[in-house]
């Protein structure tokens, strides 16, 4: 774990060398965020769960950094500050932060969300002896993972920790599946299912105080297919409903169990700030009926249950996002796409594209821009967009390259990133060929990656830059270092 005193260290020596430098004096590759973008996309989520009143969870895997956990938890004093890592490492480099929020009367919990190992449990019982009791989360989805946890609770120092049970909602990454008897009242099949054994063991172990069952934790990964405005919406729905149902069972071997019901990917959960959700009114369509039901119904009353969302690619989205028509464009649309990565043009090569057009080499491939695709959903794969990234209206001809609208990945005209090796990026036109825009050797480029968390991970920090300033819109005005390791 890297000391407080030596980050700000590393962040004072890094703007010292870059703040008030433009972009056209940086190194490249460098990644960008833009404050402006991060802060509309941020406040947006907390809005809404304000709104709805959904406890949130940020998950801060995407960024890596102190800066932006801030602007994901909010400054609001009176709501706790719950949070997702996927790394220990995370965690760690956060607890300064969250012990000054524990010191303002903020109550603060952090959830491991990588299904429990052995070697994690005495940096976990650390963590937790350093931030009391609930304060640390762990994600479980099969019994044997429980000793890990009741070692945590029985480190001196540490407190019993709080469970999730991570359930497989179809995406098959990570998960308990649930029983057929959760649904089906009828069903004969034996109460031998691997999530009726799973839940017998963490009640258990809960009777004997080694951990403490919080939740059911669902993350619905496969709504990056989706391709229509707000068709992740009834995967949201789909998701809460799978969490009850699992949650119910619980309660018939444990009556009144007290459960956070937490759901979410960044395309599920954003569909919270559909207008007519947040709206006061009753309207909208059956799906946005169907959650608004559901969000009254199993709150109310003291057997009611805390309906929790979670997400993190959110706040900075990427094209992976964009794809997904989670909203409709009046909320989601290229331009809220708050990272980019910086590079130049190294070489030109005239004619060579398919339609006699030019490429081009710029100076990141994909050590810089990761090689996450975009889920290509189109009838003949390779006809939606297949490529790596997406240079951004900026600099000079570039302006007025396309942006991605709304019938993207489908329609994608423009620059953008064609192939890649590990250093070489290589930029090809997507569209007419009398169109194409001129490209010129040293000129730099901002690209939009596909996904955003593997994009910041090949950087060891972040410059940051405001848009909201006027004429300075290019100037550095911070620099966030990136937490690495495990």
């Amino acid at each position: 774990m890297v000391s407080l005193t030596s980050d700000a260290a590393l962040k004072e020596q890094l703007k010292s060398k870059f703040v008030a430098k433009t972009l056209d004096q940086v190194p490249t590759p460098s990644v960008i965020l833009d404050l402006a973008k991060l802060e509309t996309n941020c406040n947006g989520m907390l809005e809404a769960t304000e709104k709805l009143g959904l406890l949130w969870r940020a998950h801060i895997k995407t960024h890596k950094t102190t800066e932006l956990t801030r602007l994901q938890v909010g400054d609001d004093k009176s709501t706790p500050v719950n949070i997702v890592v996927s790394t220990i490492i995370e965690a760690e480099n956060i607890l300064p932060l969250l012990k000054e929020y524990q010191s303002k009367g903020r109550k603060v919990n952090v959830l491991f969300s990588f299904p429990l190992f052995p070697s994690a449990v005495p940096r976990l019982a650390n963590l937790s002896a350093q931030l009391g009791p609930d304060s640390i989360s762990l994600m479980i989805d099969h019994p044997s993972q429980l000793i890990s946890a009741s070692a945590i609770a029985h480190i001196t120092g540490a407190y019993p920790p709080l469970v999730f049970i991570k359930i497989d909602g179809g995406y098959h990454r990570a998960g308990v599946e649930p029983s057929p008897n959760f649904t089906n009242a009828e069903s004969t099949q034996e109460t031998t299912h691997p999530a009726e054994i799973l839940i017998d063991a963490v009640l258990s172990a809960e009777k004997e105080n080694k951990c403490v069952l919080h939740g059911v934790y669902i993350h619905a990964g496969h709504s990056y297919g989706t391709r229509t405005d707000w068709a992740a919406l009834g995967y949201l729905s789909e998701e809460f409903q799978t969490n009850l149902d699992f949650a119910e069972a619980i309660r018939k071997r444990s009556p009144g169990h007290k459960l956070v019901l937490s759901v979410g990917a960044t395309p599920t959960a954003t569909t919270i700030q559909h207008p007519d959700i947040v709206s006061s009114e009753a309207n909208g369509d059956s799906s946005v009926k169907r959650l608004k039901e559901f969000i009254t119904k199993w709150t109310e009353g003291e057997k009611g249950y805390k309906l929790e969302v979670h997400a993190g690619v959110y706040s900075t989205l990427d094209l992976q996002q964009l794809a997904t028509h989670a909203r409709d464009s009046s909320l989601l649309k290229a331009n809220d796409i708050a990272i980019s990565i910086l590079a130049e043009v190294a070489s030109l090569y005239p004619s060579r594209g398919k339609t006699s057009t030019a490429e081009a080499l710029i100076n990141a491939g994909c050590l810089a821009l990761g090689r996450e695709p975009v889920t290509d959903k189109g009838n003949v794969p390779g006809v939606d967009y297949s490529g790596w990234g997406f240079v951004m209206p900026w600099g000079g001809t570039l302006k007025s390259n396309p942006v991605p609208g709304p019938d993207f990945p489908r329609v994608h005209p423009g620059w953008q990133v064609g192939r890649i090796s590990q250093e070489h990026g290589i930029l090809v036109w997507d569209g007419k060929p009398e169109d194409e825009i001129p490209l010129e050797y040293g000129q730099r480029v901002r690209v939009w990656p596909n996904h955003s968390c593997i994009a910041g991970a090949c950087f060891d920090w972040y410059l940051i830059v405001d848009s909201r300033n006027t004429g300075r819109e290019d100037e550095v005005v911070d620099v966030w270092p990136r937490w690495r390791g495990w």
